[in-house]
């Protein structure tokens, strides 16, 4: 008797941590699913305004 509760002490701390564990993450997801939205609305307030190019980070500047 006294094994079967060392074993549900035990599962009843890791089913615990892990409900932490899940809790955090959804935190962390639900703040970088509004960080996203944030800059995809930003790239689309600005889009209108560019010149209808598209700009390659590693794309050289006209001018050289």
């Amino acid at each position: 008797m006294t094994e079967l509760e060392e074993k549900i002490a035990h599962l009843t701390r890791t089913v615990d941590d892990l409900s932490d564990v899940v809790a955090r993450q959804d935190r962390e997801i639900a703040n970088l699913a509004a960080r996203l939205q944030m800059m995809i609305e930003r790239e689309a307030a600005r889009t209108p305004e560019d010149d209808g190019g598209v700009f390659l980070g590693d794309e050289r500047p006209p001018h050289y």
